[in-house]
Order: structure tokens, then C-alpha cells, then sequence
């Protein structure tokens, strides 16, 4: 997965402004990363979490951890909602160094 979206502060309440907290008082912040259904297609969905996800940014890979799905519905509405456990950046591995090609003497 690929971060498209940057982690933004999960808003409770729009009137009020209100963030949204977790059961431990953390913030909720919201990534949309974009997922490959077929190989072929892609998606963009949001995934919550709680606590800032240090380190994603747009265009990073991140590793999401203990995701779930939840279903909803609100009068006409209806859709799908994602959580996880946290969402980190994929470490980039360091390029290859450069080994001398013979010696000097």
C-alpha cells in the first residue's frame, strides 16, 4: 500500500470542531493509501488509527497492521470503514555501496 493521502487529525464533531478520541484519550488520525484489487485496479481508502502515524507521508509505502473492516449505514447511506492497530512507513532499504573495482598499488 501506498500512502496518497498524508495522516490528517480525525474530526468528532464538524460544528463543534471537535477531534476524535480513542478509548485511551489518543487522537484518531485518518491515511488514505491507495490498494491494488486484481493486480490491475487500484483503490483509495481511508484507514483510522489511533496516534500519530510518524514518519507516512504522501507517495511512502506504509505497513498497516491489525486492519478491519467495519460496515455502516445511515438512512440511504451505507459503505465501508477502516481501522488498524498502526500504520508505519515500509523502511527503505540503503542503496548498494560502491565496492572498488581493483586495487591501486
Amino acid at each position: 500500500m501506498t500512502c496518497i493521502v498524508a495522516p490528517e487529525v480525525r474530526i468528532a464533531n464538524r460544528e463543534t470542531g471537535e477531534v476524535r478520541k480513542d478509548r485511551e484519550g489518543q487522537t484518531v488520525y485518518t491515511v488514505g493509501v491507495a490498494v491494488r484489487q486484481d493486480g490491475r485496479r487500484a483503490s483509495i481508502i481511508e484507514i483510522s488509527a489511533s496516534g500519530e502515524p510518524v514518519g507516512v507521508v504522501e507517495g511512502v509505502r506504509v505497513h498497516v497492521t491489525g486492519l478491519t473492516a467495519f460496515s455502516w449505514a445511515m438512512g440511504d447511506r451505507h459503505g465501508l470503514s477502516f481501522r488498524a492497530d498502526t500504520i508505519t512507513p515500509v523502511p527503505v532499504p540503503a542503496p548498494a555501496s560502491a565496492s572498488p573495482k581493483g586495487g591501486d598499488a
